[in-house]
């Protein structure tokens, strides 16, 4: 045991992941003063469980924990071979946001740690953006000990996911009417105007595929319909924008989906990469003129993953 991080508190399977995932940390960035501060925070959400809202605002006092965020990450991020491309689209959203307009972002999905991937990128020329954020997240994020810390320093609009909203099947309905009760209050700030925010239209974490390879997963084209019928119904200029990130090796998923809480996270140090693609025109684009609603979908769909898929395969 790790007398240092006096981790003998813990319930002992939580206590062997923290353990595993920390030494992994300390290895990789030799930083035992951010691991204790991580180890603190831990005991005191154990002591004082923390109940997420539908729409999370990021808790900065008494304890920062947005900054702690990016503390913890920042050591795991090789900043001199990383990159931001699209800066002349990065430019024309925060003009958007300035106007008071709305920009969805249609992202591929990584690592748990997106939110402060994204951030650390932005926070030496567009540091507003990155703290503007709003993040559509999972159960997980919000309900995986581990993962609590890091949610806590984000925005977020928090849904169940279709990956996971039949487990169990008896709670089925009650998360139908949380995802129910999240997008009428999407609908609101949307309203308001001057939101960025960021959706996986995947559901979850890209993954290694057959061959090896991290494939970004296909996107759904219910839901970026629901986004652009919330934006639609918001009557505030709206503005969709393909977004690709290269963060996998910073904090890789499992190799395969798994339902339960407690999963093993290894960190790594890396460069890490995003991408800002040009405007997306949500009714014209290869397939729009399938007149079958479901098709046309599903088109448009495959049309803005093929964007993120190409520049992917560009800025891995």
């Amino acid at each position: 045991m790790d007398k240092k991080l006096r981790l003998e508190s813990f319930d002992p399977k939580f206590q062997k992941l923290l353990l595993d995932f920390a030494q992994g940390y300390r290895k990789v960035t030799g930083d035992d003063q951010i691991l204790n501060v991580f180890v603190e925070r831990l005991r005191a959400l154990e002591k004082h469980p923390f109940t997420f809202e539908p729409y999370h605002r990021k808790v900065r006092k008494p304890f920062d924990y947005y900054q702690f965020g990016l503390d913890f990450i920042r050591p795991l991020v090789e900043i001199e071979h990383s990159s931001i491309v699209g800066i002349d689209v990065l430019k024309k959203i925060d003009a958007q946001l300035h106007k008071k307009e709305n920009v969805v972002l249609l992202a591929n999905h990584q690592t748990e740690t997106d939110p402060q991937a994204i951030a650390i990128l932005l926070e030496k020329d567009f540091p507003h953006i990155g703290e503007k954020i709003i993040y559509v997240a999972g159960e997980r994020v919000v309900t995986d000990p581990l993962a609590i810390p890091f949610s806590m320093g984000c925005d977020l609009l928090c849904i169940y996911s279709k990956r996971y909203i039949d487990h169990p099947p008896e709670l089925k309905m009650q998360k139908q009417l949380h995802n129910k009760n999240t997008m009428e209050l999407m609908s609101r700030l949307l309203q308001e105007g001057g939101k960025i925010i960021y959706v996986a239209p995947s559901g979850g974490r890209d993954r290694r595929g057959a061959s090896g390879e991290v494939e970004v997963a296909p996107f759904d084209p219910a839901s970026i319909e629901m986004f652009y019928l919330m934006a639609r119904k918001a009557k505030t200029a709206t503005h969709f924008y393909p977004f690709t990130l290269a963060t996998y090796d910073l904090l890789p998923p499992p190799e395969t989906i798994q339902k339960e809480l407690g999963e093993v996270r290894r960190a790594t140090k890396c460069p890490i990469h995003i991408a800002f693609s040009p405007e997306f025109d949500m009714e014209h684009f290869p397939g729009s003129e399938e007149k079958e609603k479901t098709a046309r979908r599903q088109n448009r769909a495959d049309a803005i993953w093929k964007i993120v898929n190409k520049t992917y395969g560009k800025i891995k």
